[in-house]
Parts: structure tokens; C-alpha cells; sequence
């Protein structure tokens, strides 16, 4: 056992879930909880505060979403080691999340188990990664990845926008959004915008919630 328990700050924007991650990690004589927050740019600035071994965080918050906030503390702090814990199974989630710093991913209804042994392991300078998450990342590894413009259209697409209210909210033409549709079908594998949408929300391009 370390000398010096492995400092830890907890980042989600359900207090309930804060609570109870403190609650388990509390016990542990090798671990402490130096801080919580309940959003992206409170979780960045308790990092810049605290300096922790481990940061766990939620990815979908208010302010500043869990990608954005995990590629803003490696930015900053490119040795910081976190850990994702998200209910968001899909293959672009996890993805997003790695590409962005995250050391690893759990999903909240396998932490229990596991939580405690990986952080263990990170703060080692492990790389644990868990078999679901592998598999979703090597699926992930041999499909078309969307360009920043088409998955702007997606997202709008999601939303209930006409093509015509697409364009003029991307300030492009209708043909062209046309064209990013042709190419969204294509690399989705699907032949209409309501499959493109379902399965965009499986694969977490987009969430409706």
C-alpha cells in the first residue's frame, strides 16, 4: 500500500451520484476524495485546484461536456489520468472520450465491481481497459469516421431540421447539404435519415435525452 492514499476528484452533475461514488471510495484506506464538481468547467478548475492522481468524470454534464473538459485538463495537464464512468455505451462515446485523454472507460453499470481495481491499476500507470469497451473501439477502428461538417448535419438532422433550415443554419446550400447527407447514409450503412438518427443515437453521434 502507497504511503499516500491516491488522491481523487469525482465529477458528475448528479449530486446523488457524487455522493455515492465518495461514499464508496471513502472507505478505502488507500484512496481519498480531495474534491467533487458537478460540471465540466467546475471539474477543470477543481483539477487546476487539486492536482489529482485520479480524476473520474460523467461525460454528459452542463457547461462543459466530459470531452471537452478531459481535452482542456490534458491540454493543461498532459499526465493527468482520468477515467470515464458514463451510462453512454456507444462506440463513438467511448471513442470521442479515448481520443479526447481519457486513460479508460466504464460503463456506471459495471463500476462496482471493477471501479476500485482499475483505479488501482491507473494510478500504477496502468492502461486497463475493460473486454466491452475493447470491443466497442475495435468495431469502432473499421467504420467511416464523419467529417466535423456532416456530423454537424447529423446533429441538426436529429433535431427535426428540414434540409432547407439546415442549410440556412450552416449558412451553406441546400445541394450541399444534400451532398453531406448522401455521405452520412453511406457511412452509416443505412438508407433514410430515421435510420441515420436511430443509428446515430446507438452509436452516440448524437443523444436525444
Amino acid at each position: 500500500m502507497p504511503s499516500e492514499p491516491i488522491r481523487i476528484l469525482v465529477i458528475d452533475d448528479h449530486a446523488m451520484i457524487r455522493a455515492g461514488l465518495a461514499a464508496t471510495i471513502q472507505p478505502e484506506p488507500d484512496m481519498t476524495v480531495v474534491a467533487t464538481a458537478s460540471n465540466g468547467k467546475e471539474g477543470l478548475e477543481m483539477f487546476r485546484q487539486h492536482r489529482p492522481d485520479i480524476t473520474l468524470t460523467d461525460l454528459k454534464m452542463p457547461d462543459m461536456g466530459g470531452v471537452e473538459m478531459i481535452r482542456a485538463i490534458r491540454a493543461e495537464f498532459p499526465s493527468a489520468k482520468i477515467i470515464v464512468l458514463s451510462t453512454y455505451q456507444g462506440d463513438e462515446d467511448i471513442y470521442r472520450a479515448m481520443e479526447a485523454g481519457a486513460i479508460t472507460y466504464l460503463l456506471k453499470d459495471m463500476i462496482a465491481d471493477k471501479m476500485m481495481s482499475v483505479i488501482r491499476e491507473v494510478a500504477g500507470g496502468g492502461r486497463p481497459i475493460p473486454p466491452e469497451v475493447a470491443q466497442r473501439l475495435t468495431d469502432r477502428m473499421f467504420k467511416a469516421s464523419l467529417t466535423a461538417r456532416e456530423f454537424d448535419v447529423l446533429q441538426l438532422v436529429a433535431a427535426g431540421r428540414r434540409t432547407k433550415e439546415i442549410a440556412a443554419e450552416l449558412g451553406i446550400s441546400e445541394e450541399t447539404v444534400q451532398g453531406h447527407m448522401k455521405n452520412i447514409l453511406a457511412k452509416l450503412d443505412v438508407h433514410d435519415r430515421t435510420e441515420a438518427v436511430a443509428v446515430a443515437v446507438r452509436r452516440g453521434f448524437v443523444h436525444l435525452d
